[in-house]
């Protein structure tokens, strides 16, 4: 007799079933096949890859920010893509899509997904650095080139499969919903990297008590180039 499935297991297969046909788990999205299931499944399993990378970076300065920054790194990821759908979803639909709002969501958190598994494939490397030097200022800047490179594979990820959902709705809107969605993706960028300020930190700081929350100062900006600073001089 077979075992059933658990609900973990059926959720990871959903995962599995992304990274080896994106095109086909895009286009079922796009048909409307099954789109709440997807989307639960990838919300649990991407949080929990998320998680293990943010309990990674964290653990630079001890289990209280590793702990922490389990559980502020996919509320980053899911908060972000929450502050900035509407704005996808209703000028979409303003330039003539017709798919649903689920449908739109669905591919978003695909996207979002596969950040997940990508950081999570980084997660090794992270740690080897973690356990190798005690240097902040490059396991932070490490760090944020990963965040960037997973990044910029999941914008794209997300534009192929917002492309794809476009391509079937109205042609006459179909180039200024092209020109919206690259406005859209740098919007998202912008406000991901200023969120991800606002909820810092997520590697603690050499020397510095434990806080679940700074104070708003500087920028996400300035702390890279300062941290690159620091490693140079060094």
């Amino acid at each position: 007799m077979l075992r059933r499935k658990t609900p973990f297991e059926r959720y990871f297969h959903t995962l599995t079933l992304l990274l080896r046909d994106r095109i086909g788990f895009m286009a079922q999205i796009a048909e409307n096949q099954n789109v709440a299931g997807k989307i639960s499944a990838l919300m649990v399993t991407g949080s929990v890859l998320f998680g293990i990378y943010g309990a990674i970076v964290g653990s630079f300065s001890g289990w209280p920010q590793a702990i922490s920054s389990a559980v502020k790194l996919p509320i980053l990821y899911l908060l972000t893509l929450l502050i900035c759908f509407p704005t996808l979803y209703f000028f979409n639909i303003l330039f003539g899509s017709r798919k649903s709002l689920i449908q739109h969501f669905g591919i978003l958190i695909s996207a979002v997904a596969a950040i997940g598994v990508l950081l999570f494939s980084f997660a090794p490397i992270s740690l080897f650095f973690l356990v190798t030097t005690r240097n902040y200022s490059f396991f932070l800047l490490l760090n944020v080139a990963i965040m960037a490179l997973t990044g910029i594979v999941g914008v794209k990820f997300l534009y192929d499969g917002m492309q794809m959902m476009s391509e079937q709705d109205d042609l006459n809107g179909y180039a200024n919903r092209k020109y919206l969605l690259q406005a859209w993706l740098a919007l998202y960028a912008f406000v991901g990297s200023q969120l991800g300020w606002t909820l810092r930190p997520f590697f603690g700081a050499p020397g510095e008590p434990f806080q679940l929350f700074r104070q708003l100062e500087g920028n996400f900006y300035q702390s890279v180039f300062n941290a690159l600073l620091n490693l140079i001089a060094n």
